[in-house]
């Protein structure tokens, strides 16, 4: 089976790097932080939204991809979203790009009753709400959810019930955490019948299908992250000089470049791998997932850690563009279960226990 990208996601692709370049720019990500001096400068003060790109991405259709021609939606799969998810952390987006284009927009069509989805699709694909996903920790308690309070929606787990609540009647109890970008929040809610989705059978199913696309969104853009501090850190090493020459002539700095972006070569195929899975319903679909969520988070901490070696001192002042990217992919590893977590589940179903 062949994992690679068609001419036309290789196009569309391009078309979304060169959208985010222009909108997600690093100032850009700055200003949604909310407390300017840790982003290292800019205005302050952010909710976590670049409303400039989540427009342009809203105009070009990538809220739509996976939302059913019915209702509005280009009636297309998680294997054409993901590769535009390596593109959105590649510009470090802290929208929900992911929790709205791919979680929310397959769990809507796929489970929704057909008022809920008729009053909730057309509005995701035409990028009009912002939809925040929210599971239960390891040991039960209320679920953190990034940009609760910029979010229309969110979509909620219970115990195997899948509701979707809206902020305004949740307590949203702030959270600090290592990426101001993403305005953590812990959310305190209580289900009702009016908010429930899908229980039961259909409730779990929809609850592990759901848990997987956040996983795997999460891992695409571990992907596109990990890419781009590689490519700072590259880039730095052909100015910096050491004894007259640059640093990027030592055999040491190549060797530790090679090794990260070896782990993130083979970090990609796994990612396309459990897109296809997942769109096809693979019955080992959350398998392929785990591999890519493990493979994509140790890619993106070693990217991470290499890139700040090559800096140097620099790597650490959050003046420079660096610490974005870097925090970014430090939250995202551990966003939806981290390496250990998803190898357990990999080991589980090897053997079966």
């Amino acid at each position: 089976m062949r994992f690679a990208l068609s001419d036309d996601q290789l196009e569309l692709c391009s078309a979304v790097r060169r959208l985010l370049e222009d909108t997600c720019t690093p100032d850009a990500v700055r200003a949604a932080w909310a407390d300017a001096a840790l982003a290292g400068g800019g205005p302050g003060g952010g909710d976590g939204t670049v409303p400039a790109a989540w427009g342009a991405l809203a105009e070009m259709g990538v809220f739509g991809v996976c939302v059913p021609e019915a209702h509005g939606g280009l009636g297309m799969t998680d294997e054409d979203l993901v590769p535009l998810l390596l593109e959105v952390g590649r510009a470090a987006l802290p929208e929900p790009v992911s929790s709205t284009a791919g979680v929310a927009a397959n769990l809507l069509a796929r489970w929704a009753p057909p008022a809920l989805a008729d009053k909730w699709l057309p509005r995701v694909a035409a990028g009009e709400v912002r939809v925040g996903v929210g599971f239960p920790p390891e040991g039960g308690g209320a679920p953190t959810v990034a940009q609760a309070a910029a979010c229309d929606a969110l979509l909620l787990f219970d115990r195997g019930e899948v509701h979707l609540v809206e902020p305004t009647a949740v307590e949203l109890e702030p959270l600090r955490a290592v990426d101001g970008s993403q305005h953590l929040a812990r959310v305190r809610w209580a289900p009702t019948p009016e908010t429930l989705v899908a229980g039961g059978e259909q409730g779990a199913a929809a609850t592990g299908e759901a848990f997987d696309r956040a996983a795997l969104g999460a891992a695409a853009m571990l992907v596109g992250l990990s890419r781009r501090m590689l490519d700072m850190a590259a880039q730095y090493a052909t100015e910096r000089q050491q004894f007259g020459v640059p640093i990027g002539s030592f055999q040491a700095v190549k060797h530790q470049l090679a090794d990260a972006s070896l782990a993130v070569e083979f970090a990609e195929p796994l990612v396309l791998r459990a897109a296809n899975s997942v769109a096809h319903h693979d019955p080992s679909a959350s398998v392929h997932v785990s591999m890519a969520k493990a493979k994509a988070s140790d890619a993106a901490n070693g990217a991470a850690r290499t890139s700040l070696q090559v800096h140097g001192a620099i790597g650490y002042t959050v003046e420079y563009d660096l610490h974005l990217y870097m925090k970014r992919a430090w939250s995202l590893a551990a966003r939806f279960g981290d390496a250990a977590f998803h190898r357990r589940r990999v080991r589980a179903a090897v053997l079966e226990v």
